[in-house]
């Protein structure tokens, strides 16, 4: 026969039990929340940073394409004033010489910086 003092006892550790239980499944419930948060916060993110990024690149593909043909269009018509075709392509690309070392001697630390910042704002946004 079960005396009463254990019989209290083992209620006690049943109950201590069932609160361990109960805290161990609350906290994977929370484990399991925390985790899903996190991933919806990277991909709010992720799609947040390439819908900015995007119509950017877009328009710096246009940016480029318009800069191709309206350079090919100088180098042709400065080659006819020159005399000789091959003048106005080398002036053309004499030019964007110039442009590209004044970019990388004076303007590469302050587009680095910015870009840098761009990229963190968004992130941390």
């Amino acid at each position: 026969m079960e005396s009463p003092q254990n019989s209290i006892l083992a209620d006690h550790i049943e109950e201590k039990t069932a609160l361990v239980e109960l805290l161990i499944e609350r906290a994977t419930d929370y484990g399991k929340t925390s985790y899903q948060l996190i991933r919806l916060k990277v991909l709010s993110k992720t799609s947040d940073a390439i819908s900015t990024l995007l119509p950017r690149m877009l328009v710096g593909v246009l940016v480029m394409a318009f800069l191709l043909f309206a350079s090919l269009g100088l180098a042709d018509w400065l080659g006819e004033v020159l005399g000789k075709p091959y003048y106005g392509s080398f002036v053309v690309a004499g030019a964007y010489a110039l442009i590209g070392m004044f970019v990388a001697v004076f303007l590469h630390r302050r587009l680095k910086r910015m870009i840098s910042n761009f990229i963190i704002f968004k992130v941390l946004q």
